[in-house]
């Protein structure tokens, strides 16, 4: 049989891991022939823009530099599948590319919306009595996904914001005149990455001296008590923000665009800039915003090497379970123990995940809503660890590229 593995929704620096995971594997199969890659996510397999990956990672060291190079290489697409039932005609098409390309075991890298085209793609495989298995294989930096117990994508995320934040700290402190910098990090309605730059404070650092998440609500006068406080014992005060934090609608101004993704998914980013403005009239102090933006998500210079090990581990584990019968499923890990870190991958129901949100537990947020306790550092810190040897040329990392022409 051949198989066919396709990249979906924001991009990390570990997606391409997990392609080198399922490439590798289904390597050692000897009923396994092709192993394709889909351009563009599903859209590939709907207008059947298959390559064959065989052709394109040839060596060892092309899967080395895969494993560093950020982003879907293989391209990446927001397509939401429409309801079988309502219109099956993008299903019909996906049927056809499976038949005439003899595939056998579909899978998709990919976050909360691509285990929805999991979940629907093999029901309606499995309704049309056509043996393809269709598998999950996870990712996302905001670490939402239900049943895992953590994402490929979010270690190395939450390696670069402690990082950036950490200079951050450095050098908003070199004047002597107060000062308020406020990051804003991505994550819309779970403030994972955002409190993960709670890990500062396992290297008795005292900054980030706030943390804001979506899921405690905030005003501006809270804020501003958060504020005046943190300023009566620091002169140079920071703070992070998830993205997806909301003031009244009293109190706020449209600062966010009111555009839409095909999930229904608000393009957010604003916030920052919000409270900057905010703190520059209620104070009139130095204050300035920055938005970490897309450098979130695609920073392989500074990932994780557990994340890395991780995602091309669970990318494998996928192709098992498919050679095993497994279909409908999404791979997940499940943590044993913080120390020695120990975690294990199994699968679990496409249904327990898709379309659903992790949201932070209730004991890893302060009693006032504007920190993070230690309690979450002893999750956070295990996905941090570990450096890569990054390969380099004239100077700077080297990455796996497919031609453009290709990806046209």
């Amino acid at each position: 049989m051949n198989i066919v593995v396709a990249q979906s929704g924001g991009p990390t620096c570990a997606i391409n891991a997990s392609l080198v995971g399922v490439f590798r594997e289904a390597m050692k199969v000897q009923t396994i022939d092709a192993v394709f890659g889909s351009i563009n996510g599903i859209e590939g397999v709907i207008n059947d823009r298959l390559i064959d990956l065989k052709t394109m990672i040839r060596t060892d060291c092309d899967m080395d530099l895969l494993r560093q190079t950020p982003s879907t290489v293989l391209g990446s697409c927001r397509y939401k599948l429409p309801d079988s039932k309502e219109d099956d005609s993008a299903y019909q098409k996906i049927i056809q590319c499976f038949v005439r390309r003899q595939i056998g075991a579909f899978f998709y890298i990919g976050g909360n919306d691509s285990m929805d085209t999991v979940m629907k793609l093999s029901a309606y495989v499995k309704e049309q009595g056509l043996d393809v298995k269709i598998i999950g294989i996870p990712k996302t930096i905001d670490n939402d996904l239900c049943v895992t117990d953590h994402t490929p994508g979010f270690g190395s995320a939450a390696k670069y914001v402690a990082t950036t934040m950490q200079e951050i700290i450095r050098d908003s402190s070199v004047y002597s005149v107060p000062s308020v910098t406020i990051v804003e990090i991505m994550g819309r309605h779970a403030g994972w990455l955002a409190a993960s730059s709670a890990v500062l404070h396992a290297n008795e650092q005292a900054a980030p001296h706030l943390i804001y998440v979506p899921e405690r609500p905030m005003t501006l006068e809270r804020f501003f008590e958060d504020l005046r406080c943190q300023m009566a014992k620091h002169k140079a005060v920071v703070v992070a923000v998830s993205e997806g934090v909301e003031v009244p609608e009293s109190q706020s101004q449209q600062y966010q665009s009111g555009v839409v993704d095909s999930f229904g998914h608000k393009y957010l980013s604003g916030i920052g800039k919000y409270l900057e403005q905010a703190v520059r009239e209620e104070f009139g102090c130095k204050v300035r915003s920055i938005e970490l933006n897309v450098m979130q998500r695609c920073s392989s210079h500074i990932s994780s090497e557990t994340d890395i090990h991780e995602a091309e581990e669970i990318g494998a584990a996928g192709v098992r379970c498919a050679l095993a019968g497994g279909t409908g499923q999404v791979m997940v890990f499940r943590r044993i123990r913080d120390v020695p870190y120990t975690v294990v991958i199994e699968p679990a129901d496409a249904k327990r995940i898709a379309n659903r949100e992790k949201f932070l537990p209730k004991s890893y947020i302060n009693e006032a809503g504007n920190n993070i306790t230690d309690e979450a550092l002893s999750y956070f810190l295990p996905l941090i660890r570990g450096e890569r040897n990054i390969i380099m040329k004239n100077g700077l990392p080297q990455h796996f590229l497919i031609r453009e022409d290709i990806l046209r």
